[in-house]
């Protein structure tokens, strides 16, 4: 009988996110049917192949296996939609923007349908002309890629992915438009731009300049021409600035993309998927999987034999999801069917080392990764090779870089891609894709905020077979986030469980270069940096990606976005005894006061909030909510009385605000361009209005809400928890919430 084995979180997420529900929402299918619903669906594929009832159910066993034994996974849509109404199962598309208006809308509309469906979109924005050129047909000035990307950008927010996801986009510019800098600095304000994910596509010729110190020519892309000359050092430098600065842009090394293209007959690559690992022709999809190495591992070495097995089975598995699939538009089923890109990858990297006695930051480590990667693009290129034997090749196959009569045709144009597993990383309980763990251990605060200690199950298991296992020290490892610098853990286990923070940026560069090595496409990973790191050292990155030949780059230096919640809290410092602990006086409230009301929304009704001020700076906070009283407004009007008196004590307003904003209710309400997330993030929200009108005389035009700045970068907007930023995206290891998918 089958027994999907998951973990309670794993349990949750599939509920949450995957398992059909009833009109009511009410969870209708258990995980092991989900994994009888799915194989199936893909499986009924074979018969178009000439395959018998017989053989069908043989395939639709070996697929159920390998899922339900949790060694491979398909992406999120394939799970969630195969074998129901939708049957939309790829995760991500690129779709053309020309240089018309028409052009430019149209994309829009099909960009929204494909998030409606489910999926996230790519768009190069590089052939549309430059802000302020000549606009022919209207005798005007064009407004240029940044502008139009924010027309995308309102239509994704507009529009909720079947009622689980919403849309995410990639927005590429070639580094030689004339808006480059511009496009650069387009998101240095973190309330831009908020369903994108920005790189700049970068050319040899510019990496070149760069290294001489010289200047590069852009070019009009509506005339072809040279139209201006920057330096290529100088724009480097920016890009390495905003990086630094929030994590983005991120690089795309463009020419090495069609260095690789496999079908250049057919066109260029001028994009790639929100995550950055998926290089796709305009109107190409994805259709991913990943194989979880951490099933695979024995004593220290790996089971060879069955991962050959798996590897051809999930081959097999990928190739029928095309032909399974239901397009949100015709151009995309024609030009995916082809080219039949499939991209199989990892995740589990990370807990296999540990099993193999190997820490994450060495170079046994990088010739692990290239060990494991070529055994799989090799396994996976001859399971390609039989179906081509068997079905044909990919009809664009004539023409193709592999059309050199030397080796046997293949059955799909692209085979290997590491991607991102975020939620299916979860289910099947495995470190996500080729990352190092985020922490070794970490609080969860559950619903009635109890803090639970989750620790990862290999160290728990290793501390107490010996004999280092302690509660205490649980607690110690989850405020540390790392294991390393702790004295009660042995030498050999501290290096064992590297975590992200623990590797030098050199050492995750060299992992990802040494599987982009055996990998068709592109890998998805993050460099995570130290708070205290340099733009020097994001510079040093981004050069020895480019030396490495790494297809892209994606960089977060650790709380540099605005609202970050840590995953993991620094060690507190210790407190002086109570005797020595300074008084603070309280002075009097004041006889008269200036000062004026605000009237803030929020889920019990109308908050009017009252601001006073004497000589010495505003003293007094009153805050009333509705007519009738309730729990609500006690404990609005209880914080208002606190804020009073701390006002009263000394405490600067900056101060309460940062401990006020953000706190999240499970009723926010819009207002003004925002949102009001409490009642005691509105009060924050009236602190900073009256702030800004005392200093600036005007009213403040809009809010700006923990909603856009807190939850993308460190806050999971779905269930409260903490974000980790990993495999190029904010991801919830609670809910599974993506931000990029």
């Amino acid at each position: 009988m089958m027994s999907v084995q998951l973990s309670d979180n794993a349990r949750t997420v599939l509920e949450r996110r995957y398992l059909a529900k009833d009109s009511e929402g009410r969870v209708i299918e258990s995980p092991e049917e989900l994994v009888q619903r799915v194989a199936r669906n893909i499986a009924a594929v074979d018969a178009h192949y000439g395959a018998d009832v017989k053989e069908i159910a043989a395939t639709e066993s070996a697929f159920t296996e390998i899922m339900d034994r949790l060694e491979f996974l398909p992406n999120s849509p394939t799970l969630m939609n195969a074998g129901r109404e939708l049957q939309q199962l790829s995760a991500c598309f690129v779709l053309p923007v020309e240089d018309s208006m028409e052009a430019i809308f149209e994309a829009v509309k099909n960009a929204a349908l494909i998030h409606k469906s489910g999926g996230g979109t790519g768009f190069a924005f590089s052939r549309l002309r430059p802000q302020n050129d000549k606009v022919l047909s209207t005798g005007g000035v064009a407004s240029g890629p940044i502008s139009f990307m924010k027309v995308f950008n309102a239509a994704t927010e507009a529009v909720k992915q079947g009622g689980t996801r919403r849309g995410a986009n990639m927005g590429i510019l070639r580094v030689d438009h004339p808006d480059i800098l511009d496009f650069i600095t387009c998101k240095q304000d973190p309330r831009e731009l908020t369903n994108f994910n920005i790189s700049v596509g970068v050319t040899e010729v510019f990496m070149q300049a760069v290294e001489e110190g010289a200047s590069y020519d852009l070019i009009n892309p509506r005339t072809n021409e040279p139209c201006g000359r920057l330096n290529a050092r100088d724009v480097f430098n920016k890009i390495v600035e905003m990086a630094w600065l929030n994590g983005e842009p991120g690089i795309i090394f463009l020419d090495r993309l069609n260095e690789h293209n496999p079908t250049p007959h057919v066109g260029e690559i001028e994009s790639t998927n929100p995550c950055g690992e998926q290089p796709l022709l305009p109107y190409e999809s994805c259709n991913l999987g990943s194989i979880n190495l951490g099933k695979f591992t024995m004593g220290n070495d790996l089971d060879w034999e069955r991962l050959r097995k798996v590897v051809h089975l999930a081959i097999h598995f990928l190739d029928n999801v095309i032909d399974a699939n239901r397009y949100p538009l015709p151009e995309i089923e024609d030009m995916t069917k082809a080219n039949r890109k499939v991209g199989l990858g990892v995740m589990g990297f990370a807990d296999m080392l540990i099993q193999r006695g190997i820490a994450y930051d060495t170079q046994v480590a990088i010739d692990a990764a290239r060990e494991v990667m070529g055994f799989i693009q090799q396994e996976a290129r001859q399971a390609s090779m039989e179906l081509a034997q068997e079905r044909g090749p990919f009809p664009n196959f004539k023409g193709s870089i592999y059309d050199n009569g030397k080796t046997p045709p293949l059955r799909n144009a692209t085979i290997t891609t590491i991607a991102p597993t975020g939620t299916i990383s979860i289910i099947a309980g495995a470190s996500s894709g080729i990352e190092p763990l985020f922490a070794v251990a970490y609080t969860r605060t559950v619903m009635d905020n109890d803090e639970l200690i989750e620790v990862h199950p290999l160290f728990e298991q290793l501390a107490k077979e010996h004999g280092f296992y302690s509660p205490e020290l649980m607690k110690t490892v989850a405020r540390k986030g790392s294991v390393r610098g702790i004295d009660e853990v042995p030498d050999w286990v501290q290096d064992l469980f590297a975590t992200a923070h623990d590797i030098t940026p050199e050492q995750h560069v060299g992992i990802q270069a040494a599987f982009q090595e055996f990998t068709d496409n592109a890998v998805s990973k993050t460099v995570n940096l130290a708070h205290e790191a340099t733009q020097a050292d994001v510079a040093r990155v981004f050069r020895e990606a480019y030396r490495l030949g790494c297809k892209g780059i994606t960089i977060y230096r650790d709380g540099s976005r605005q609202g970050q919640v840590l995953a993991v809290t620094k060690e507190e410092p210790k407190t002086a005894a109570p005797s020595e602990v300074p008084k603070t006086v309280v002075r009097p409230r004041p006889q008269v006061t200036t000062g004026r009301t605000q009237r803030i929304p929020t889920a019990h009704g109308n908050m009017y909030v009252t601001i006073n001020e004497d000589e010495y700076g505003i003293c007094e906070v009153f805050a009333q909510t509705g007519k009738t009283g309730g729990d609500a407004a006690a404990n609005n009007e209880a914080i208002a009385r606190l804020i009073s008196t701390a006002l009263r004590a000394g405490i600067p307003v900056e101060d309460i605000i940062k401990q006020l904003r953000g706190i999240r209710s499970s009723a926010p309400v819009w207002f003004n361009g925002g949102m009001v997330l409490s009642g005691p993030d509105g009060i924050a929200i009236a602190l900073e209005r009256y702030l800004h009108w005392r200093n600036t005389g005007q009213e403040m035009q809009s809010i700006q809400t923990a909603l856009d700045t807190a939850a993308p970068a460190g806050e999971c907007p779905d269930c409260g928890s903490i974000l980790r930023y990993e495999e190029g995206c904010n991801n919830c290891p609670q809910c599974g919430y993506s931000r990029c998918s």
